[in-house]
């Protein structure tokens, strides 16, 4: 896709599930997307809580892994694909954060600038930014995702 050259993007290969569930699940025209962790992109883990070990703009970076990740997926599902994608539906995302952390929004605009940026008005989506005192393998952010599909 031309639009990752243009936007000097490269895509994280797509990570096989590591539990009891499917990396992603198509119902009829909608394709959900599991849990995508913050891993830079190396592969590493980007670990911490929002507020004490990263500050805000760590953990923009970390859900815009997050959603670079979820494209990947999205790609892999509509096998390469990615003109099958009508829209992107709705993204809620996680963010390990200290109690008194309330800027959980600007975190998740990582993710959800990225897939707006990768798929211009189709990437348009509703959204929940929740804070969470504990995450996978001591993650910073994750984020999940459903998408409308031809």
């Amino acid at each position: 896709m031309k639009k990752f050259k243009e936007l000097n993007i490269e895509l994280p290969a797509p990570k096989d599930p590591v539990g009891a569930y499917a990396a992603s699940k198509i119902i009829g025209n909608l394709l959900y997307i599991s849990g995508q962790i913050s891993m830079n992109d190396k592969g590493d883990l980007i670990k911490g809580k929002v507020g004490k070990d990263l500050d805000v703009n760590q953990g923009y970076e970390a859900a815009k892994r997050c959603g670079l990740a979820i494209i990947s997926q999205v790609k892999k599902a509509c096998n390469n694909d990615l003109s099958k994608v009508k829209s992107c539906i709705k993204l809620t995302g996680y963010v390990n954060s200290t109690d008194d952390f309330t800027d959980q929004p600007k975190v998740i605009n990582g993710a959800s600038e990225i897939i707006a940026k990768v798929f211009d008005n189709k990437g348009l989506h509703t959204r929940a930014a929740i804070s969470s005192n504990s995450l996978p393998l001591g993650v910073a952010v994750e984020v999940d995702a459903i998408f409308e599909i031809n």
